[in-house]
């Protein structure tokens, strides 16, 4: 059976191969910040929010190519307050989120979900709770211009594989859910599916 993967984030792409898995990579075309709005709208929990991005992705390509197993996978982050971040459309949106997340514990959720014939059919979420020290505004600075505009795609700006960690004083939590989709259960669904040798 095909394998698609239906993200075109490097990320998630990357640990699938290092696993040993390699998809073939049809980004799904969704309006992420249209999905989150009206979800958010309708009162979705964080959690919920993640699980029908990642669901909508999935089901979005597997609906043309009913001969594999897609997967979809999507992230939020919540700050100690209860509000979630988007992907920074601008530096200095970025800027300002890094700001209040900084002396903070963030919450990061991770949801993945495997559709197969347009329809999903398995699908898991996890979450991670991340520790932000302080960060000065020199950090910052320095950050940012390193990191930038690579970070502009990923909510909570920060790319935990690079210079990212330096972000956190501690993280309680899976580093593939981190990194943007929980692999472990998934891989076990794989190996499940006769994907993978068991």
């Amino acid at each position: 059976m095909r394998l698609i993967l239906a993200s075109a984030s490097a990320s998630r792409q990357a640990m699938l191969t290092a696993a040993g898995v390699h998809p073939e990579i049809l980004p799904a075309s969704v309006d992420e910040p249209e999905i989150k709005e009206a979800l958010r709208s309708a009162g979705a929990a964080p959690r919920d929010i993640a699980d029908q991005l990642a669901e909508t992705k999935a089901v979005r390509i597997s609906g043309s190519c009913t001969d594999a197993l897609v997967i979809g996978s999507d992230s939020v982050v919540m700050l100690a307050n209860g509000a979630m971040l988007d992907k920074p459309t601008s530096l200095t949106q970025a800027c300002e989120h890094l700001q209040a997340m900084s002396g903070t514990v963030v919450t990061l959720i991770s949801a993945v979900v495997v559709a197969e014939g347009g329809q999903p059919v398995w699908r898991h979420c996890d979450v991670a709770k991340l520790h932000v020290r302080p960060l000065s505004p020199a950090f910052l600075d320095h950050y940012l211009d390193t990191e930038w505009p690579a970070i502009s795609h990923c909510v909570g700006c920060f790319r935990i594989e690079t210079i990212g960690i330096q972000l956190f004083d501690r993280i309680d939590g899976n580093y593939f859910t981190i990194l943007g989709m929980p692999l472990i259960p998934l891989l076990a669904y794989l190996r499940l599916r006769g994907i993978m040798p068991s």
